[in-house]
């Protein structure tokens, strides 16, 4: 058994081609399985375990079976995105066994994400491994990978200070509000979605009590809970255009594959402020806001790749916490490779465990069968006991003992040596 995981992020791809690969969590299972029936197809293996993480920062594939087929993942997922291989290639990162496992950890316990320690991460692992399993591509080995990284992660969030200080998403974006504007307390502020994330970066502005919160959302009825949450007022996104102009902060955070704030909307809002200018925040992944809107003069526009330089401080604060987290994942590597060796169908000892096992029945019936013909001519039941002992033990002993005369001296040491490690080393125990 192999696994093997290939991938984006944050730090190899830009933003617009992590867009093409971004999968809502109602498309993960459709797109499992084209991924598994690809997979299939493309060698003789049985079914291929397969889950897919998709979020604002990373797309990642990790897969599961007889033999590891990187290419074939890497050509599929091009495909899927409309780029070419060779440009994909250029911007991923193609892992298999021990280093899949280590990159699993590290990505759960927030050591490979834009905010050092952030747990947001986490809580989207558990979701993508949800919706494998319901999806029916989750097997064993996927599962025991993605189980112990949930407890790599917890025994990191717990032992260390990872997690300490750490600037979120939601922080940064009032942190670079603040410096716009002198007085949150004065400004309209506009959250278009109502996911997760809107809902940290509501938390964080609503802190700061601005003079009006509004939730654009698709479905009213979500957006009509978050607004009375944080005592805000909700609208339709078809009304977005015409009331643009209304809000000095924009954050949006949707799942829609085209953009909803455009060029022109934004151009239109800024005539009506009379040129006051606008903070907004992009943090779809595609964008929500059409990427030219960062070229208009009164419009701040920062995506997630934009907060990278303000989520990056008080860094170096934290390195010993990081060695730490390091020495907790070698650790959980090192575990996970040892139960995958043990479970290898080609490799290790389980195939002499199973042969050694099923000589052993064998020679069990024989000697059980033996004692029932024995019993049913009305001998003696000690004696048939007796004899069946005797058999099993002869049957058992008579490869070592032949093997113990057989040889030259240095070979009949050798084995004197295994024979006395595997029989003889409980005898002290037995005897108590």
């Amino acid at each position: 058994m192999s696994v093997w995981a290939l991938g984006i992020n944050h730090t190899t791809a830009p933003l617009d081609l992590r867009g093409r690969f971004a999968f809502a969590i109602d498309q993960i299972a459709p797109t499992l399985h084209g991924l598994r029936q690809a997979l299939h197809q493309a060698g003789p293996q049985r079914e291929v375990e397969t889950a897919i993480i998709s979020t604002c920062n990373r797309t990642e594939i990790y897969c599961a079976g007889d033999q590891p087929a990187l290419d074939h993942t890497l050509g599929w997922l091009a495909h899927s995105g409309g780029v070419s291989t060779e440009l994909l290639r250029s911007h991923s990162y193609v892992l298999e066994n021990g280093p899949v496992a280590r990159h699993a950890f590290r990505v759960a316990s927030g050591l490979d994400s834009m905010v050092l320690g952030e747990a947001q991460i986490l809580g989207q692992m558990k979701d993508a491994v949800r919706a494998a399993e319901s999806a029916g591509a989750l097997g064993s080995t996927l599962n025991q990978l993605f189980q112990r990284s949930f407890a790599v992660a917890k025994e990191v969030r717990t032992s260390t200070e990872i997690g300490a200080h750490s600037i979120s998403m939601a922080a940064a974006a009032v942190r670079l509000a603040g410096q716009l504007f002198e007085d949150l307390g004065k400004t309209r502020v506009l959250f278009v979605g109502a996911g997760e994330m809107i809902e940290l970066c509501a938390t964080h502005f609503a802190a700061r009590n601005p003079k009006q919160i509004a939730i654009a959302n698709r479905t009213l009825e979500r957006g009509e809970k978050l607004a009375v949450r944080f005592g805000g007022e909700v609208m339709r996104l078809a009304d977005l255009p015409d009331r643009l102009h209304e809000f000095d902060i924009v954050v949006s955070c949707t799942a829609s594959s085209l953009p909803i704030v455009g060029l022109g909307a934004v151009e239109r809002a800024l005539k009506k402020r009379r040129h006051r200018p606008m903070f907004m925040v992009d943090l779809a992944v595609p964008r929500d806001i059409e990427p030219e809107v960062k070229q208009l003069e009164d419009v701040y526009l920062y995506t997630v790749d934009d907060l990278a330089s303000v989520v990056q401080t008080a860094q170096a604060n934290r390195q010993a916490a990081v060695a730490q987290a390091e020495a907790i994942i070698d650790a959980g590597v090192q575990s996970f490779m040892h139960w995958m060796d043990q479970r290898h169908p080609e490799h290790g000892v389980v195939p002499l465990i199973r042969q050694i096992q099923d000589q052993a029945d064998a020679w069990r019936a024989i000697e059980i069968d033996r004692a029932r013909k024995r019993l049913a001519k009305g001998e003696d039941i000690d004696t048939v006991l007796d004899a069946l002992s005797r058999g099993l033990a002869q049957k058992m002993l008579h490869g070592t003992l032949a093997e113990l005369r057989a040889g030259d001296a240095s070979t009949r040491e050798q084995t004197a040596r295994t024979a006395s490690r595997l029989f003889l080393r409980s005898q002290s125990k037995n005897t108590l």
